[in-house]
């Protein structure tokens, strides 16, 4: 299949879809629409974000519905309000010549009673959250005991945010006769026990390996100090001046801090996060898609459902510890044949978490050199003369003035004018980085002289112990604690004493300074999904009972040695 006319779909559909820009059907759409308009038959359809999903799965079921009934016949669930809306605007473009079909898309933090005025109108195609699908379902507003089809879009967020609950729940209400299809970009073992469940012999369509980034990805990682990772981070988006993109932050905090510092420094950015009131949170998300904001700064769950085609850029301010969470943010560039790059900003203690990721990724993620003062600036005057040899003239806006300005610039020679013109607009750059230092660090620093230090000096401070409610179960170690509590606290000065690694808690100590700062870095902390909880601790040692990874490490290297 090599155009969407050898599809045999109806001729309105196409002529929509022609409209809308598509030539040739996607790799996931080649495999999809062939087998969903010729079976009848579940299926798993395992895909990369971006790569056209929406259109492989609807349009057959436009197809297929019958207009003249006015009842549900088709359910399509995902995880977030933003991509609840976006398939349903996709699917309302690609019908817009089919008469009498109706779509109604409802989710949660919008008023119910429009939505149920929108369901009684009789739609053929409901969209939305499973929260909101549930309710609506137990208020006896939206019967879904007929439908035809039944659509699980981006499975695996739906899990990763907790919707299992939902998704049990309104998948038994469903008819036994229908077509189930699951499209997910990876694969977790969470997802296959609910095709086993509720998919009944479903095949399987897989397009590119399961679990890996995108093939036109680059991926790229800055080393620094941490101290350093701010300027780090404005060096890398000086010297990319059409950047459009996302810098991903692990907290709320953080998000907020960084949006407000590069505010304040000129940038155009703003943040998204889950203080965000709703209205709000369209209201950036819409500048963004718009292109009127260059740069969004966001945590995980607050991006999601965020769907751009067309992003430069993807940012990890913070290593993900989940190499999962790095191949979806990474994810949302390089779509739609475009290419893109993901950017890490690192400091030595977290290789480790790099190479976790290389792993998981199939490929090697490249060390690219901090830009100097220099590059950066040499990069900003290229663009700038591009721009200004690029700009269209309107000249019969500019005509009246002209004179005037002839009369004012007619003391100066052609190449004055241009050094004055080019100062004008360069000058800030030159006198930000006059002088500016490199920020590379080697990979093999690890402190290791301030290290010997501390440990020279530890009798003269005092040192405070903290409980924290994960432990070796969730695969913590030192090393990996130590990144968190870097992460946290963003103070790489903290002096950080014995550390217990047990079962499902741990023990770490900090010289006695910073426990303020550590409990108020903790408040909302996440790992692996988990509320973190560290509070200070009386106890001085973990009891007899209890297993300490150290400890047990090397008993038993010496019974080997035995």
């Amino acid at each position: 299949m090599q155009t969407f006319e050898e599809t045999g779909i109806n001729p309105q559909i196409i002529k929509a879809v022609s409209e809308l820009g598509f030539e040739n059907p996607t790799p996931v759409q080649q495999l999809t629409i062939p087998y969903l308009l010729g079976k009848k038959k579940d299926l798993v359809a395992v895909a990369q974000t971006g790569t056209g999903k929406t259109a492989a799965f609807s349009l057959p079921i436009l197809n297929q519905i019958d207009l003249e009934i006015g009842k549900t016949q088709a359910l399509i669930l995902s995880p977030t309000r933003e991509l609840c809306v976006q398939i349903s605007n996709d699917i309302k473009n690609y019908s817009k010549y089919l008469k009498n079909i109706r779509i109604a898309t409802v989710y949660g933090g919008a008023s119910a009673d429009k939505q149920i005025a929108e369901l009684n109108k009789g739609c053929q195609i409901v969209v939305g959250t499973p929260g909101r699908i549930l309710d609506l379902k137990k208020r006896k507003k939206l019967k879904i005991n007929n439908i035809s089809y039944l659509v699980l879009d981006e499975a695996d967020e739906m899990l990763d945010m907790g919707f299992k609950d939902d998704l049990d729940a309104i998948l038994e209400s469903t008819p036994e006769e229908k077509q189930t299809l699951l499209f997910s970009a990876t694969m977790p073992p969470e997802i296959s026990k609910i095709a086993k469940k509720y998919m009944h012999d479903a095949d399987e369509i897989s397009v590119g390996e399961r679990n890996i980034g995108a093939e036109n990805v680059n991926h790229q990682y800055y080393l620094s100090k941490a101290r350093d990772r701010f300027k780090v981070l404005k060096r890398i988006l000086d010297s990319h001046p059409k950047i459009y993109g996302i810098v991903f932050c692990r907290t709320r905090r953080d998000t907020k801090e960084i949006a407000d510092k590069l505010i304040e420094n000129g940038y155009n950015a703003e943040a998204l996060h889950g203080d965000l009131s709703q209205a709000q949170r369209d209201y950036v998300m819409s500048r963004f898609r718009s292109r009127h904001l260059q740069i969004l700064v966001a945590t995980d769950v607050a991006a999601r459902g965020l769907d751009v085609n067309d992003l430069s850029h993807v940012i990890n301010y913070n290593v993900p510890e989940d190499p999962k969470t790095y191949i979806h943010r990474s994810g949302r560039t390089g779509r739609a044949g475009r290419t893109g790059t993901s950017v890490s900003l690192i400091h030595s203690k977290e290789l480790f978490r790099l190479r976790d990721v290389e792993k998981k990724l199939g490929k090697k993620i490249i060390r690219k050199s901090i830009p100097s003062g220099q590059e950066i600036c040499e990069r900003q005057l290229f663009n700038l003369i591009d721009k200004i040899e690029k700009i269209k003239v309107d000249e019969a806006q500019i005509e009246p003035f002209m004179d005037i300005i002839y009369k004012k610039l007619s003391w100066l020679t052609r190449e004055e004018l241009i050094k004055h013109f080019v100062s004008a607009e360069f000058n800030r750059f030159l006198s930000y980085y006059k002088d500016a230092p490199d920020l590379n660090i080697s990979e093999n620093v690890n402190d290791s002289e301030g290290k010997r230090k501390d440990r020279k000096n530890r009798s003269d401070k005092e040192f405070s112990r903290f409980f924290i409610n994960i432990g070796s179960k969730k695969k913590l170690s030192p090393a990996k604690l130590i990144g968190l509590i870097n992460d946290q606290t963003q103070m790489r000065d903290i002096n950080i004493g014995k550390i217990d690694i047990l079962d499902s808690f741990s023990f770490f100590e900090v010289e006695t300074k910073y426990e303020d700062s550590i409990l108020e870095a903790f408040k909302g902390c996440k790992y692996k999904g988990m509320n973190v909880l560290a509070e200070l601790s009386k106890e001085k040692k973990p009891s007899s009972g209890q297993r300490s990874g150290k400890k047990n490490y090397s008993k038993k290297k010496r019974r080997k040695k035995k």
